[in-house]
């Protein structure tokens, strides 16, 4: 009988997680690190909008459209996602930009139409001052973030995967070109295979090999309000604020659609961001900030993920992108094929990491 492969994974963000779930049901040895808690720190800090909406050339909305298609088979094998297909509500460009987007992404299939005012209210209520037209696509939704990483997480250790909170690995282990696996603070774990999966980690990591990966870190910042009773129904993106309530009643806010960058102080920022929801939506006049989410956003510099094998380095393969909510359980599914079959998803083709490693210098 051949061993299983032992797999590393750093990271326990919402992309490690997923690609952990994938692994281990599919018979790999997995052990999942993390500096920190289980869950990372960009995913608690995600607006967690699952969508393949404006500003994606069609081969990146491909990805995202079938991430979005895999999140519904996530649903259904993983207990108590509590995922809400509520739809989305938008009408965060201008008008010319707006109308140009959906008639774009309608010809490539996206279920996206335009609403008036009244159907607009019709569809929000409780928004004070509506647009006189938005546009509507009922098949986006929501998750929790951080409660669906440790369920993926969870779901990993049932088939077998190791999970290390608070293990700080110091540099990735390499023989003859070859990464064998990481240096921990309690000694050296040998993998047959390595995924880096540490959002904005990774560049350091990889400078650790003499890898460096263009990566831009731009702060998020989202306000998460008390509960509330039912304010809104689905996702809301108008041009002031970014706001979706949870099943148990927050509303959470941000400027885009992973967080605000602040130029102040955090605190000042997220109480800013719940006077704004105040002022838009009816109900919500007293309600208060309970606390804020802030972190790092692994951005890759183009904007587009970091998937897949470097060139001249087996044993490596990285997974590094923004928009990680909508991507997980993609990017899950197509990294266990590649590394366990061999087979390379066509939908991956243009994000091999390549682009943009360079010599570290």
């Amino acid at each position: 009988m051949t061993a299983a492969p032992r797999i590393a994974v750093v990271g326990s963000g919402i992309i490690g997680a997923s690609i952990a779930w994938n692994l281990s049901r599919a018979g790999a040895a997995v052990t999942v690190f993390d500096a920190g808690k289980r869950g990372g720190i960009a995913t608690p800090a995600s607006f967690a909008w699952i969508n393949a909406s404006w500003g994606n050339p069609e081969p990146y909305f491909r990805l995202r459209e079938q991430a979005m298609m895999e999140w519904r088979i996530l649903d259904r094998d993983v207990p108590g996602l509590q995922i809400n297909w509520c739809g989305g509500l938008i009408w965060d460009l201008p008008p010319e930009e707006l109308h140009a987007f959906a008639k774009q992404h309608s010809s490539w299939g996206y279920g996206i139409r335009e609403v008036t005012r009244s159907e607009i209210e019709n569809l929000e209520p409780n928004l004070k001052s509506p647009p006189e037209f938005a546009y509507h696509v009922p098949e986006e939704g929501m998750v929790e973030p951080l409660a669906t990483a440790l369920a993926m997480l969870a779901g990993a250790e049932a088939h077998g995967a190791t999970i290390l909170e608070n293990c700080n690995i110091k540099w990735l282990g390499e023989d003859h070109g070859r990464v064998t696996g990481v240096q921990t603070h309690e000694g050296f774990f040998h993998a047959d295979e390595t995924v880096i999966a540490a959002g904005t980690g990774s560049a350091e990591l990889l400078a650790s090999i003499g890898l460096s990966l263009e990566l831009a870190k731009p702060m998020g910042l989202l306000a998460h309000s008390k509960p509330a009773g039912e304010l809104l129904r689905g996702l809301v993106m108008s041009p002031e604020l970014h706001v979706r309530q949870t099943a148990e009643g927050r509303l959470v806010a941000g400027t885009d659609f992973t967080g605000a960058t602040a130029n102040g102080k955090l605190d000042e920022a997220a109480a800013a961001l719940n006077a704004k929801v105040q002022a838009m939506v009816a109900g919500a006049e007293h309600i208060e900030l309970d606390f804020f989410t802030a972190g790092e956003r692994p951005t890759p510099a183009d904007g587009f993920p970091v998937i897949g094998r470097p060139d001249n380095r087996p044993g490596l393969y990285l997974a590094v992108t923004h928009s990680g909510v909508t991507l997980a359980p993609a990017i899950g599914v197509m990294t266990a094929a590649e590394l366990l079959q061999g087979d390379r998803d066509s939908l991956l083709l243009p994000y091999h990491p390549e682009r943009l490693l360079r010599p570290a210098a």
